[in-house]
Order: C-alpha cells, then structure tokens, then sequence
C-alpha cells in the first residue's frame, strides 16, 4: 500500500513509466556447509565491475568486498580506524609511516598475508594503465606522479614511496605529512592482494580470492553472488553464520515484503512507502531499526551537456527543491535537510555551509530560472531498483514544476545496473540521482574521488582548478584542523558552482527477518556480519 499523502505528492504532472519485476522467492537462508552453519540472505545490486578491491567504487560491489576481505583497519560506530590486519601503524612526523601486520592472516587460497600482499595491490592500482577506478587514492604516496601522471605514460611500475621491510613490515613515504593518513586505510582500495591475482587476472575475476571472513563460492549475474564462511580467518572473534547471499532485486518493494515474510533476512533500506506513519515498525515489530550515517543524497547536473553549463542555472534548481516536504512526504521526517555536500558524522564538517542556495527559495530560484533563459522540460533520472530513490526523486520533481513552471519529467531506469552503464558512458542528458556513503570518514573522501577534474566518481564533468588546489592543500595540511579548513573552503566554492544539488543527509531504516538476532549497522551502513547470529 502507498500512504494517501505520497500518492498526492506523486500524482501531480509527472512523465514516468516504471517497469519493475520483482526478484526474489525461497526462503531467507539455509543451512550452509561451513560445519554446517546457517545461511542468510541479504539485500543487494548487481556489482558493476568484476570484485576488484581496486576497481569497486559503488555500494553493490563493495558490500560485497567487505564481506571477502579485512583491511588494515576497520571503522567503530563513531568512525573512528581499529586495527585489523595491522598490529600497528606508526609515524614520527605524519608522514613516513611504518605498518606492521599481525601475524596469522592467510588469503582463501591458504597463503599468507604479507607486507608484499599489501604493496604489490597498491602499486597495481595506482599504475595508470591498469586503469583502476581507485587510483586517486593513493595520490599522497611518494612516486604516484611517476606511476599515474596527469598526461602522458607512466615512467615507474610502483611508487618509490612503498618499501617492503620484511614478510609483515613495510614503510610508507608521503608527499606531505598527512596526520589523517590512517583514516583512509579501511577503504577497499586498500585491501591486500593475493599473489595469484597478478600470476592470472582474469582468473581471479572469476574466482576472487580475499583475505575476509568469508570466501567467494559463486556469482549469477543479475540474480546473486554467494560467500561461504571462511573457517581460518584471522579475525580476533569468528563469525557465526555458515554463509551469505547477496540476492538482487529489481524492486526494493519487494525485498521488503520478502522480510517481512522471512524469505529475504536484511534490507538496508526501508522503501518511502511504508515508511510514512511508520507502517514498517508494525509490519517488522520488534525486527526494525533507525540508524543514522555520514551519507547524502544528491542530484547530479549533467554538466557535458552544454544546457546545464551556467552554475546560475543550477543554483536555481536547488532553490526550487523544497527538501523539508520531501522529507516530510516520503521520509515521514526521519531524515534532515543536507546544508553543505559533507554529511553530518564527518569530523571537520561545517554546519549550514550552503545556505539560501540549498533552501527551498521560489521567488529567487523563479527569477534566476528565467534568466538563464533555459528552454524544454527539465527530465530527473534514477534507478528504481533501490529503496527510496523513485519516491524521493519524483517528489524533487514535482517541486521544481510547480516552483519554475516547467514541465519537469522523471526518467526511470529499472536497474542500478543500467544506470551506472548509462552514467558511464555520459548517455544521461538529464539530471541524475546520485549519492555518497562516508565509509571512509574524512571530508577528503566526499570531495575528491566525487568532485575533482578527471576523479572516478566524477559523473557531472565539473572542473575547478582552485576546488582541485584546495583539496590537494588540504591533504598535505599539517595538522588535521588545517586540513578541515581547507577542505570547508573547497566546499564553499563547490557550492557557488553547484554541480549537484544537495538534498538530505542519510539514515538507515532497515528491517530483518525473525532468524537474525544481534543485528547492527556499521559504520558504512552495511549489515554487520562479524556481529549477527542467527536464531533457527
């Protein structure tokens, strides 16, 4: 059922075809062979690369990583790093670093974890023509200038600033001291690497091996990709369940009513319609949650495409979003207002960065709209596979309608699959959904790999040499409240150049069925599968 206030907000002149087809069937889990310990099932997308720590940078792709390898550290509920593979990561100055690992640790294929493991991952996706879509993270290591450059080809294989000391030691040398340097390494560009990923790629793309406590057993394209529980894992506590499915699904509707019926055992992300007077608490009692997140929810200009080149432009169509009636209509007010592009949960953010420019103004955004002199129908585009992004997105589009007086058409895409294809090859001439989790939690990480010239998640094709210069200051900063202003100062020029609109800041209404017990979120808003057990 669609609550009467959604079903009002949505009625109004829209342009949409929605062909959903649901995925789902069988039970939420079964009993697994990893000594016989019980499967669950979890919500997911298709990955739209093969699972390659160095090449993932969306959530469907790296859910699943998180369940097939370990980090040097992983993030406490605060955000805060927790060594997991490293015993310890030292540095005398905050910029040559010395990481020792823990002893113990073996990939799936039963060989070990090593200071090499680490280096030689690093080195392979910072090489420029292994044209890997995190790259831009290790740009701060001394050498990455010589393995990636701006232009031309490289002329080093690995970065002069890795050093392996011994089997569990390696150093690394910074560009600049970097006193947040830890913070990033929970990241999945930074996951180790076996030694039979680099004796036969392809190989490994079909079978990836990981270092996680859980290995890979099999993926079926737009149906699952399934892990077994990896028994010699060098966690400090072992996990209880036997196995995960990551069962996609076109229509988050109905995953949603698979757990409700305890055929699907997690979902993230409650859809908009049973959130509104809080239906999914009676449907999931006593097996619901509410959780807030350093994510935002955005909506990209297509800036390749010449109608949206006039920041003005895409100031005014900020203005013409009312955010408070989304989150009041779709969101049953369980979200807040995004005020800025960092969200809240990141150290160093600035509160109500982005002003009048992220308020719903119609008088301004009517007038600005106008001199623009933009003609035709704007079009808003999405993935409709996915928990709220139909609702809130269609919601943003009756908003810029009725405040600008011009048709406003919501363009849907059946699934994230597709989206991401089409984003990828710049085919969308429309404003796009998008978004961003804080995993790793540092304003750095929201700014550069979304908004920088030439960054893999740079999806509008904006350009700002002093957005880029203030965040490259900003991440050769000497002390981390240097490096917070800095980066509140990039983000300050991203707003008056607006190649997205800010909507809300993100929190997790997610639901399970009654087999979970311990559920908890972490702190990238995935299902904690070290933690969860489960009652047959």
């Amino acid at each position: 059922m669609r609550s009467p206030r959604v079903a009002a907000l949505l009625a109004l002149s829209l342009t949409s075809a929605l062909v959903l087809s649901a995925c789902g069937g069988g039970g939420g889990g079964t009993t697994g062979d990893a000594q016989g310990a019980p499967t669950i099932s979890v919500y997911g997308t298709e990955p739209e690369n093969a699972l390659l720590p160095g090449n993932t940078r969306e959530v469907g792709g790296s859910k699943i990583l998180d369940a097939l390898w370990s980090g040097l550290v992983d993030y406490n509920q605060q955000g805060e790093p927790e060594n997991k593979v490293a015993e310890s990561i030292e540095s005398p100055d905050s910029q040559n670093w010395t990481i020792r690992l823990k002893e113990g640790w073996t990939f799936h294929d039963g060989t070990p974890v090593t200071a090499t493991s680490f280096v030689d991952a690093w080195n392979y996706v910072a090489l420029k023509t292994n044209a890997q879509s995190s790259s831009e993270f290790f740009s701060n290591i001394a050498g990455f200038d010589q393995v990636n450059p701006d232009e031309g080809e490289p002329t080093a294989q690995t970065m002069s600033g890795l050093q392996v000391v011994d089997d569990r030691t390696f150093t690394v040398a910074l560009t600049a001291p970097s006193p947040i340097f830890v913070n990033t390494l929970g990241d999945v560009a930074f996951y180790p690497m076996p030694e039979s990923f680099f004796a036969d790629p392809a190989a490994f793309e079909a079978n990836p091996v990981g270092n996680g406590p859980f290995r890979y057993e099999s993926r079926v394209p737009d149906q699952n990709v399934t892990v077994t529980r990896y028994e010699q894992w060098g966690g400090e506590q072992p996990v209880s369940v036997g196995g995960v499915e990551f069962r996609f699904y076109a229509d988050s509707e109905a995953a949603y009513q698979d757990v409700v019926s305890g055929n699907l055992d997690f979902l993230e992300s409650i859809p908009g319609s049973f959130l509104i007077d809080n239906l999914y608490q009676q449907d999931l009692a006593d097996r619901n949650g509410n959780q807030p997140y350093a994510g935002i929810n955005t909506m990209t200009f297509p800036i390749y495409d010449q109608r949206y080149a006039d920041p003005q432009l895409r100031q005014a169509i900020s203005m013409a979003v009312d955010r408070q009636a989304i989150i009041d209509n779709v969101y049953n007010g369980l979200v807040q207002p995004a005020t800025g592009f960092i969200p809240e949960g990141v150290p160093g953010k600035v509160d109500d960065q982005c002003g009048e420019l992220c308020t719903f103004s119609p008088e301004r955004a009517k007038q600005q709209f106008d001199a623009s002199g933009f003609t035709g129908p704007i079009e808003l585009i999405s993935n409709v596979d996915s928990a709220i992004n139909r609702e809130w997105m269609q919601a943003a589009c009756v908003s810029i309608s009725n405040t600008l007086g011009v048709p406003c058409n919501f363009v849907p895409v059946p699934t994230f699959s597709e989206f991401l294809d089409q984003r990828r090859a710049e085919n969308l001439t429309g404003i796009f959904r998008s978004g961003w989790v804080a995993s790793t939690p540092t304003m750095e990480y929201v700014l550069r790999p979304q908004y920088t010239t030439g960054a893999a998640n740079n999806n509008s094709g904006y350009t700002n040499p002093r957005f880029d210069a203030l965040v490259n200051q900003g991440s050769t900063a000497a002390t981390a409240e240097e490096a917070y202003a800095l980066w509140a100062e990039a983000e300050r020029v991203l707003i008056q150049d607006m190649p997205a609109v800010a909507i809300n800041d993100q929190s997790a209404q997610f639901g399970w069925s009654p087999r979970l017990q311990n559920v908890e979120l972490t702190y990238g808003r995935e299902l904690d599968l070290e933690s969860v057990t489960v009652q047959e």
